[in-house]
């Protein structure tokens, strides 16, 4: 195969597309097989890669018979969680939750930003599953892999539909999102703040619009989560900033910034997490550095694998939201440090404190057997 530097533009690395954050749509690690575009010296590339075709997003119905998810990782802080969709159209090129496409038998690449699945009937299995006996309710985890408020959502409500249901059952729950639209749902989360059944968190990645929209080509901009942050204030909802990920050489300077903004405009909890690049994301976050930062990506790539023993990421228990090392310790201590002057809560759901002993359990859908009357 020719080298593709002797063709222009690198073939494996083409342009990006408009408002989408891979840059291609790499195999996925349980394939055996994988295609490179290559020119074959005839130009056949040239056009599709001087100006890629925008991608359409394409939904298709997701027939889990669940909706609840359980984990026992030592490094979250709650055990359940709840995603009404898989893949994100928010197209943040860092999203750990990328290679979870493979599953499906997709790309953690564009895939994953264009070809959604979603649950249709997320609040009736919810609620069935809130019904069974014994159920034990604690904070239930939103946002927690791809985001509850991503574009979809505003015609889809699969959210909202989930915050109707815990709301009619006083159980908790907890948000993690990078969009200003859970200020939508403003009803529901203010009547179940004045139970406090509720904390939501607003990721804030950077302050600097430009790179937004570099590293989150379909997020809300960060002066609408600041935004949002505020109008959550307001209405008595508890609201928090996670600032992640900090990528070391990227954006990690503002990390000081970030909290006193959101503070400013009304978060009383923050968390933080150093980038992750577990599996296919490596690879993909490379070649999007080199594309978007060239002059820096080397720096950026350099510092990451300091945080990580030399490598681009270490998936252990304890080590992978924080990382290791001297730069990594600087970090944990800047946080800190900002989290004691603003006196902050720490921690990025919130989850702790919310009231688990209201809980009510869902009627049941058919009468009750006649032995029950007695």
């Amino acid at each position: 195969m020719p080298d593709g530097s002797l063709y222009g533009a690198s073939l494996a690395n083409p342009p990006p597309r408009k408002g989408r954050g891979a840059l291609s749509n790499p195999a996925n690690r349980f394939e055996s097989q994988s295609a490179v575009a290559w020119d074959d010296g005839w130009g056949t590339l040239d056009a599709a890669f001087a100006a890629p075709a925008p991608l359409a997003t394409t939904l298709t119905r997701d027939s889990s018979r669940s909706a609840i998810t359980y984990n026992t990782s030592p490094d979250l802080g709650f055990d359940r969680s709840i995603n009404a969709y898989r893949g994100c159209e928010h197209g943040c090129i860092y999203c750990f939750a990328r290679p979870t496409h493979a599953y499906l038998g997709l790309s953690p690449g564009l895939d994953f930003e264009t070809r959604l699945l979603f649950k249709p009937e997320v609040a009736a299995l919810l609620t069935k599953e809130l019904r069974k006996p014994g159920y034990v309710p604690r904070p239930i985890a939103l946002g927690t892999n791809t985001d509850p408020y991503q574009p979809v959502e505003r015609t889809l409500t699969l959210t909202r539909q989930i915050l109707e249901v815990l709301d009619a059952h006083n159980h908790p729950v907890t948000i993690v999102t990078k969009s200003a639209g859970v200020t939508r749902d403003l009803d529901i989360l203010a009547r179940m703040a004045k139970r406090n059944l509720v904390h939501v968190c607003l990721s804030v990645t950077t302050l600097d619009p430009a790179l937004a929209r570099v590293m989150e080509p379909r997020a809300a901009s960060p002066a609408r989560r600041l935004m949002a942050i505020g109008e959550l204030a307001r209405a008595g909802v508890p609201a928090g900033v996670l600032a992640a990920p900090m990528i070391p050489g990227l954006n990690d300077a503002e990390l000081e910034r970030i909290i006193a903004a959101c503070v400013a405009n009304g978060a009383t909890r923050a968390g933080y997490v150093l980038l992750r690049l577990p599996l296919e994301i490596a690879a993909m976050f490379e070649a999007w550095l080199h594309q978007h930062f060239p002059d820096r990506a080397a720096r950026v790539l350099a510092l990451v694998r300091e945080t990580r023993g030399g490598q681009l990421y270490d998936s252990r228990f304890g080590k992978r939201q924080t990382g290791i090392g001297p730069y990594a310790g600087m970090l944990a201590n800047r946080f800190a440090l900002a989290v004691r002057k603003h006196g902050l809560d720490q921690g990025r759901s919130g989850a702790k404190g919310l009231d688990c002993t209201a809980f009510r359990v869902p009627p049941s859908a058919t009468p009750p057997a006649q032995m029950a009357l007695f």
